[in-house]
């Protein structure tokens, strides 16, 4: 791959740094970039230009200067604003041609808002603005599971009414569409879990099922899409059920969550389908709590990093 994979350095007082320089020990390549003056103690780096290829040797480090240092664990407002320019140079780079995916490192949303007044709910929401893109869709990914969550960061009690049938429509023919081009599957098989205990029980635990989501899943199986459902979610995901879809669209986050963190809690991904180029993110936060104390595991990291290199390949077909 000519063109480098760019990874941004998400907020440098968690653990984004650490992992970067572990990632980059353990023989991943990429460009990072930040503030070289924010990663770990002794890390052996050297700078590059916009374009320029990683190379092998010490880390490559594309250099975007903060206004401060980083004390592990304790975020500076002050550097709010360059964490949230890292990201926006990041995706100027890659859609000019100069980079092959972005691969993002954690960001807290309330030290962002704090320090810059960051309006979006996070990252996903942050890189559709930046792409233009109206609607795009989480997806969380591991070697066992795919799982995206129609709904994602709002409480449990206002998700009936944000499950609506275009939702749910749109989520399911972003995640058709992206497990075609980002995955290389041709006729992906999606699975549909339903909103209640039991897909409903035939309304006897609720309706949303029979009145919206069976409908919804006869008409798009009538069009063509390998795609069943609702199934009872505590049903989904199973090694055998696995075995039988590509992907699950999940009611909301902690239904599509609980499972993949459960099969692989150190190796799951974040993906973002419906971008115009290639993202994804390890499947955590920046732990404030172990930040700078060499305990951080890079395994998210590396897959991530991993995932993006070969959804690069498969859009090129």
């Amino acid at each position: 791959m000519s063109r480098p994979i760019l990874l941004t350095c998400g907020d440098p007082a968690g653990i984004g740094p650490e992992i970067a320089a572990k990632a980059w020990s353990a023989g991943e390549r990429f460009v990072w970039i930040g503030d070289p003056r924010h990663l770990p103690p002794g890390t052996d780096w050297r700078e590059v230009a916009e374009g320029d290829p990683p190379g092998d040797g010490a880390m490559a480090v594309l250099r975007h200067d903060f206004p401060g240092l980083a004390p592990a664990g304790r975020p500076d407002p002050a550097n709010a604003a360059s964490v949230i320019a890292v990201i926006e140079r990041a995706v100027r780079l890659v859609r000019s041609g100069q980079g092959a995916a972005v691969c993002t490192a954690p960001i807290n949303k309330k030290a962002l808002k704090d320090g810059a007044g960051f309006a979006f709910p996070g990252h996903t929401e942050y890189l559709a603005h930046l792409a233009g893109v109206d609607r795009v869709v989480m997806m969380l990914a591991c070697p066992g599971l795919r799982v995206v969550p129609a709904t994602i960061h709002i409480p449990l009690s206002e998700v009936p009414a944000a499950l609506t049938e275009t939702l749910l429509e749109e989520t399911i023919r972003i995640t058709h569409a992206g497990l075609i081009r980002d995955f290389g599957l041709p006729d992906p098989r999606i699975a549909v879990a339903g909103l209640n205990p039991h897909a409903g029980e035939g309304g006897a635990m609720g309706w949303e099922e029979e009145r919206m989501i069976r409908p919804l899943v006869t008409r798009l199986a009538g069009e063509g899409l390998a795609i069943t459902g609702p199934w009872p979610a505590d049903t989904m995901f199973h090694a055998a059920a696995r075995a039988g879809y590509d992907a699950a669209v999940c009611a909301y986050h902690d239904q599509a969550l609980i499972p993949i963190k459960t099969i692989d809690f150190a190796g799951g991904v974040n993906v973002t389908l419906g971008l115009p180029f290639v993202r994804t993110s390890p499947d955590h936060g920046t732990a404030y709590d172990i930040a700078g104390q060499g305990r951080a595991d890079a395994s998210s990291l590396i897959a991530a990093l991993r995932m993006a290199r070969d959804m690069v390949t498969a859009r090129r077909g």
